[in-house]
């Protein structure tokens, strides 16, 4: 890996490869409580807390000493759709509590969560990856993208083991032989 957001764009591959399961789980009308739990986890963990914390803390940073306004433009869609994508794990997580409780319409909620996870981010990587990225690219020298690269690095060493890069690629890949 030579830069900083090629990084990026790999997670992204896991990302989308758990968006796929995500649409897969709704589609099989899933019903597998720890499933969902470990989704949840997967996005808590590793999509969020380690992939979005690169991006929030370190690259749309580095973008905005670049000229990049964090509160319009690309980088401001891509902090809001985080946000978006956020409530969307809220959702899932509080359906999943009504369902432990025995509620058993929650059920459609946590679908309608998982189904709007999964094309929201579908659609976020997209834009990262040919638009968000491809500007980055052009505004950092070889220098910065390296430095960026160490800053993730050090990220990663911060993970929970339970859910670093390697073990959430595992889960995720467990996950895929049970639903895709």
């Amino acid at each position: 890996m030579t830069t900083a957001t090629q990084n990026l764009e790999n997670d992204h591959v896991y990302i989308l490869r758990l968006t796929d399961i995500m649409a897969a789980m709704v589609m099989k009308q899933s019903t597998n409580i720890e499933d969902f739990e470990l989704v949840v986890n997967l996005i808590r963990k590793f999509a969020d807390g380690f992939h979005h914390a690169k991006e929030e803390d370190l690259l749309f940073p580095k973008m905005g000493e670049k000229g990049f306004s964090p509160v319009q433009g690309p980088v401001a869609v891509m902090l809001h759709e985080h946000v978006q994508g956020r409530n969307y794990v809220k959702g899932m997580a509080d359906g999943i509590a009504r369902l432990r409780g025995g509620e058993s319409g929650a059920i459609n909620d946590i679908y309608q969560n998982l189904a709007g996870y999964a094309q929201l981010l579908q659609s976020h990587i997209g834009k990262e990856n040919n638009i968000l990225f491809r500007m980055a690219d052009q505004a950092f020298t070889t220098e910065e993208q390296a430095g960026l690269l160490e800053q993730f690095a050090a990220v990663e060493q911060q993970l929970d083991s339970e859910y670093n890069a390697e073990n959430s690629i595992a889960k995720i890949e467990s996950l895929a032989c049970r639903y895709l």
